[in-house]
């Protein structure tokens, strides 16, 4: 049968598996989307924004594994898509994006919403196609989900040429499976470096695991607590790696770095053996490289070589899939004689005692670390969370225990506001029978506050917290420590009145100003299961993120709620473990 090169497309797309696809339609990509609406299988999301096109395939993608598809034009609509593609790649997040170029005669000409889109995402894509001809549509879009989706995940674009769309010629099979000579991921760990990794922890006197986001994308979860309990050392995690391990298990130490708790960067800090599972060692989680973890030796497991050793050495590299590494070291380590780590634990139990969450309470002003604990209790701990990028996302990851994959949505390593909420419309299409909340402040919600009425046409019941505080909170806490108190340009003195703002769209808005409210406000906002409900809680404009470890510090250089002096590692000698 005779097909023209949209309705290839849509066909590979269908054998693929996808079920969702999140665009915006323009002159390039219209025969595309004539081919979508002849068809049944996939469900095309028409977002109001293309930078919300691909963060809600990037929260979909999140919460359940699945690529995430996204379909813009040429010209700005895969300019605009570009922060969400950048956002994914840093996170390492499996995506296919479609874009259409202007017809192949044309590239080059400075033609109508031309622009270079390969050239433009080459920095921000695992890797990136331009079709030139109609034959190559099928192994295209083949290579493209089986390069998003192996090794270490990330987005690939494909720029098709409008007449390549329009070309018509016999359907051809769909391959079944690809072979990429110069593209063939390391998944099974070398035998040797277990063998070493497996000695070196065994006789470790102060170990740690430090767990990132490769746990959760490479579905380790489960290898990784297996393996967290028959060892019985401490666990922290990255922000990325959250609910990879349960946050609420005594082994798990909470989240480490920059926002870290006491106990956690202070196990590091002291560590002889840090075993880093899917962590890439980023700024947030080192600080000062030169003071990180003075002690230790390290081993580093990760599906991407080029991170290891890139900015921490490591004694003992691992390249392979987390999940086989975690099993093939949890079969080396069975049988073998640990050392006694009793007087690590104990000193980990007093640093645990510092208590580093706590919070001061004021009557009459509702503190965001209690709305997090609310909404924690209303959800039971079970609801996936999505969140912006600022103080309101380290309230999240600090006070909402975190026990499963997949079920913290975040951008992690770019930090883009605005991504929460198209975040969230996208997790909700992935699992609609769970709970989705998005976590979010008045700064980051007006940057993609359009996507309110994709959720009202495509029916996605998202919970919306939004701790409004007035400020962009994390640049006025900066400023505060860092600046002098001078507040440049981080007052937002021209807000919208968020609860005629959702109504308008369609939504339940509720503005919550007394603490005895917020609990209330939150149950009836969850029984609302078939509406998006907007909560605008008006919240303390002086709170801060503690702990919070300062530009040049190490992980024992904390700042602490309520605490005039930095805390040091005077205070504690970790030689006497």
């Amino acid at each position: 049968m005779e097909l023209n090169g949209a309705e290839i497309l849509i066909d590979c797309l269908q054998k693929e598996g996808v079920e969702h696809v999140f665009g915006y339609p323009g002159g390039a990509v219209l025969h595309i989307y004539d081919a979508i609406e002849a068809q049944d299988k996939i469900t095309h999301v028409l977002v109001r924004h293309e930078q919300g096109a691909a963060h809600g395939a990037d929260g979909y993608a999140r919460t359940n594994g699945k690529p995430g598809v996204v379909l813009v034009t040429s010209g700005p609509g895969i300019t605009n898509a570009v922060t969400g593609i950048a956002t994914a790649h840093m996170d390492s997040i499996p995506m296919v994006v479609i874009s259409g170029q202007v017809p192949s005669p044309l590239i080059g000409m400075d033609a109508f919403q031309e622009v270079d889109a390969t050239g433009i995402t080459r920095s921000c894509v695992k890797h990136n196609f331009l079709v030139r001809d109609i034959s190559e549509i099928a192994i295209t879009v083949k290579k493209a989900f089986h390069i998003a989706t192996t090794g270490r995940p990330g987005p690939v674009v494909i720029d098709i040429p409008k007449d390549i769309t329009i070309a018509k010629m016999e359907q051809e099979e769909y391959p079944e499976s690809i072979e990429i000579r110069s593209y063939k991921p390391t998944t099974k760990p070398s035998s040797r470096q277990i063998r070493k990794a497996a000695e070196l922890i065994a006789k470790s006197k102060k170990p740690i695991l430090y767990a990132g986001g490769g746990c959760v994308i490479g579905n380790a979860s489960e290898e990784l607590r297996k393996f967290t309990r028959m060892l019985g050392f401490p666990i922290t995690q990255t922000l990325m790696g959250l609910g990879a391990y349960p946050m609420t298990d005594k082994q798990s130490l909470g989240m480490l770095g920059m926002h870290g708790t006491y106990e956690a960067n202070m196990s590091m800090h002291g560590s002889d053996c840090v075993v880093a599972i899917g962590a890439r060692f980023d700024d947030r989680i080192t600080g000062n490289l030169e003071k990180f973890c003075p002690t230790a030796k390290f081993i580093h497991i990760d599906i991407d070589p080029s991170q290891i050793s890139k900015n921490v050495v490591a004694d003992i590299p691992i390249v392979g899939q987390t999940k086989k590494v975690l099993q093939a070291l949890t079969n080396e380590l069975k049988d073998m004689q640990l050392d006694d780590i009793s007087k690590w634990w104990s000193q980990i139990e007093d640093w645990r005692k510092v208590d580093s969450l706590a919070y001061a309470k004021s009557p009459g002003v509702i503190k965001p670390q209690s709305v997090i604990e609310a909404l924690y209790e209303v959800t039971e701990g079970k609801a996936i969370v999505t969140s912006d990028v600022g103080q309101h996302q380290m309230w999240a990851a600090q006070y909402y225990p975190f026990d499963e994959p997949r079920q913290w949505i975040n951008s992690g390593g770019l930090g883009t506001m605005g991504f929460g909420l198209p975040a969230a419309m996208g997790a909700k299409l992935a699992r609609p029978e769970k709970d989705v909340a998005c976590v979010t402040g008045e700064g980051s919600i007006q940057m993609m506050l359009q996507e309110l009425s994709t959720m009202l046409q495509y029916a996605t019941p998202v919970k919306i917290v939004n701790l409004n505080n007035g400020y962009l909170g994390m640049v006025r806490q900066w400023q505060e420590f860092f600046y002098e108190k001078r507040y440049a340009m981080s007052y937002m003195d021209a807000l919208p009145d968020f609860v005629k703002l959702a109504e308008s769209y369609g939504h339940i808005g509720v503005k919550v100003e007394k603490e005895e409210d917020l609990k209330p406000a939150l149950i009836e906002a969850f029984n609302q299961k078939d509406r998006t409900v907007f909560l605008d809680i008006i919240t303390d404009p002086s709170e801060n993120v503690f702990p919070m470890i300062p530009a040049g510090g190490a992980h024992c250089d904390m700042l602490l709620a309520g605490r005039d002096e930095m805390v040091s590692k005077d205070e504690t000698d970790f030689n006497a473990v």
